[in-house]
């Protein structure tokens, strides 16, 4: 076990958004490591909160039920805990558009929320938010690192870029020791399948599974870094225990780029299943559309010795055999009862 990896065993780890994709499978690591966890999830339906992600796992951790932007439940939720991973969040783009003051209200306000309960109740804790590359807009060149503008092209995005912001202030001005991973494209086990408004590989991958066809936008040339959720998850575990990256935003991306029609084709390969075709775009996609983008993620590599570690063709793999058994959990709507909370 290295050095990092070993500072969680017997830690009191909290983690916001914890039912979700992300932190469900950090969660589970950190029971590896012999961390106590909190796991704090609203479920909010569509969103990805799904009790599912803990199958076998609802005595190794604690779970409450409540919203982030309710202050009086941050302000007893957040004390005592050495690390607190920040995942709660509204990450759909096309959500952000059609309901902005949802997406401000998670995005922003619950984020001060959990803020203030650390400043005033929990200050020595560590603090790692869960970025998007979404806040850099379309980039200007490529690969995109983390001195490029921050220019989002939408709500979501601007919202998100907010959230960030107040994390770095805190740091830098009430020494709540913060940082921001700026996530690309993440995809794994336990990810939302139930729409395509949260991204799209989500949606390419149940379809592939369920032989059915993938709709290219445009000519598929466009381009994305894919990173496997485990590597993610390490990205978190280096970032909790590191005073190195306070204060920072670092790009967490894929280790090479892909262009959506080989995206799909290696997909439709991997799952032995599903076809592909190209299609005009939808004109609400389009109009918030960024293009291309792949980020430079040296400096995660300098400052904590991150690097993605899974090949594309094996993270998809494992993805497709995880969800070839319990698909119904997570492609039925609300899916929320089939585990019991302890």
């Amino acid at each position: 076990m290295s050095g990092y990896q070993a500072f969680y065993d017997g830690r009191r780890v909290l983690i916001t958004g914890g039912l979700g994709f992300i932190g469900s499978n950090l969660a589970r690591r950190l029971v590896e490591l012999g961390a106590d966890v909190l796991i704090i999830d609203s479920l909010i339906p569509g969103h990805g909160g799904n009790l599912f992600n803990i199958d076998g796992l609802e005595h190794s951790v604690r779970i409450n039920i409540a919203d982030v932007r309710q202050q009086s439940s941050m302000n007893h939720l957040v004390r005592g805990h050495d690390v607190i991973f920040n995942l709660a969040g509204q990450v759909s783009h096309i959500d952000s558009m059609q309901d902005p003051y949802t997406d401000l209200e998670i995005n922003c306000r619950a984020q001060l929320s959990l803020l203030e309960a650390c400043r005033n109740y929990n200050p020595s804790a560590k603090v790692v938010y869960a970025g998007t590359r979404q806040v850099y807009g379309r980039p200007d060149t490529l690969p995109v690192s983390e001195d490029h503008l921050v220019r989002p092209t939408d709500i979501n995005g601007i919202n998100k870029a907010a959230g960030e912001y107040y994390h770095l202030v805190y740091n830098n001005v009430f020494r709540v020791r913060a940082c921001s991973l700026r996530l690309t494209n993440v995809y794994g086990p336990r990810q939302l399948l139930q729409h395509n408004r949260q991204g799209f590989i989500g949606w390419f991958i149940r379809l592939a599974i369920e032989d059915r066809e993938i709709q290219i936008y445009g000519d598929g040339s466009q381009m994305r870094d894919l990173v496997y959720v485990d590597d993610v998850a390490d990205a978190f575990l280096r970032a909790g225990t590191s005073d190195d990256c306070n204060g920072q935003a670092l790009n967490v991306g894929g280790s090479e780029p892909i262009m959506h029609r080989d995206l799909a084709g290696l997909l439709t390969d991997v799952a032995g299943a599903g076809r592909y075709r190209f299609v005009e775009w939808p004109p609400e996609k389009k109009a918030i559309d960024i293009g291309s983008f792949y980020a430079d993620s040296s400096r995660i590599a300098a400052t904590l010795g991150w690097r993605p570690m899974t090949p594309l063709r094996e993270g998809l793999t494992r993805t497709i055999e995880f969800y070839r058994h319990p698909l119904s959990h997570y492609t039925n709507t609300d899916d929320h009862s089939r585990v019991a909370v302890p």
